[in-house]
């Protein structure tokens, strides 16, 4: 993991596992703040359908209804927010991305209108990269 990433705990690897399935840029934790300052407890969902859905939504925790057929892939620590934001996919995206380490990024550009961070002029974006093999062991194959 390089040095503006930060791990976040997921269900299936604890913190001290060594190995997570999603991380946030230094660019991502600053608008996570910013996000939390104006409107409180956050968490994101990603649902892999075309355009916008799959990119990741940021919305105010609890707004978006998950269900059996999402997946929770992290909950994550944020400096500065008390609360970790959990992060959501679509449990049939999630089978097709389940050996894919996630990096939550922030980019210019307007992504969803429906996402928090649409008003600030930049959009949420992924960045992937395959679990290497003791990862994957760790996450439990």
């Amino acid at each position: 993991m390089s040095g503006d990433e930060r791990a976040a705990t997921t269900p299936d690897a604890p913190a001290d596992a060594g190995a997570s399935r999603i991380a946030l840029t230094a660019a991502a934790t600053e608008l996570l703040r910013l996000l939390h300052a104006q409107h409180g407890p956050l968490m994101f969902h990603q649902s892999g359908g075309c355009c916008d859905g799959s990119a990741p939504m940021c919305y105010p925790a609890g707004e978006f209804r998950t269900g059996s057929s999402d997946a929770l892939l992290g909950r994550l620590s944020v400096e500065g927010v008390p609360e970790p934001v959990e992060f959501w996919m679509s449990a049939d995206q999630f089978a097709r991305w389940r050996h894919t380490h996630l990096t939550v990024d922030v980019v210019p550009g307007r992504g969803s209108g429906f996402s928090l961070e649409a008003p600030e002029g930049v959009r949420f974006l992924i960045r992937s990269r395959l679990f290497t093999e003791e990862e994957q062991a760790r996450l439990g194959g």
